[in-house]
């Protein structure tokens, strides 16, 4: 179900509005593969016209993060086995090249900042919150490439995970397990002991092995 809309910012177009709102619904699994949207429906949920709702609409497409028809019909992805591989292995050569990137400037209060993120991903883990899940466990990710100083690639890798979005939370919702894997925790030791390869594995292994197991 979409987000019902918040009082528009003065400063932010209605258009702009209701692209980050989605944006954010996507890339965080709140909408699941194949959900159907529609201009009337976010012209409605949002207070607007049906014109900064196609704008949004476009502008999503054109990220990859909603798939549009030849007959104009609007969804969220439904990712193909070689399509949820190709993110994969995106996602392990950008990612890991941040995470180096980003080890130099790894201080205390970033270490400190990841281990209590990666406490409110095990909570999630443990009430079975799969957008939570994904929420805290991108939010993760996030805050150690931020150090990288390399905002380019964290772009593509957030466009990677947008158009992931929708598949992480399938992936999640099959989960049994109540406890976060072993990944992020090996990351913030590798980080507190300045050992660049095993960042670069654990942090290849944490973004990709969820995702090929679901691709087999």
């Amino acid at each position: 179900m979409l987000a019902t809309s918040r009082p528009p910012d003065p400063g932010t177009s209605a258009h702009d509005r209701i692209y980050r709102s989605l944006r954010q619904q996507i890339m965080h699994g709140e909408l699941p593969p194949g959900q159907a949207l529609t201009l009337r429906g976010l012209a409605r949920s949002y207070g607007v016209s049906m014109t900064p709702a196609r704008e949004a609409l476009r502008r999503l497409a054109a990220e990859g993060a909603l798939t549009l028809s030849a007959s104009g019909r609007v969804t969220t992805p439904e990712l193909s086995f070689e399509r949820i591989e190709e993110l994969a292995t995106l996602r392990a050569l950008i990612e890991t090249e941040l995470a180096s990137r980003a080890m130099p400037r790894a201080h205390l209060a970033l270490i400190e900042r990841l281990t209590a993120i990666n406490m409110a991903n095990a909570e999630a883990a443990v009430k079975h919150d799969a957008v939570a899940y994904i929420r805290t466990n991108l939010e993760f990710h996030r805050t150690l490439y931020l150090r990288a100083q390399a905002p380019a690639m964290l772009a593509i890798a957030e466009t990677v995970w947008l158009q992931l979005g929708p598949t992480m939370r399938a992936l999640y919702a099959r989960l049994t397990r109540a406890e976060p894997p072993q990944h992020h925790r090996m990351i913030i030791t590798a980080l507190k002991a300045g050992d660049e390869p095993a960042l670069r594995l654990a942090v290849r292994t944490d973004v990709t092995q969820g995702l090929r197991h679901l691709a087999t």
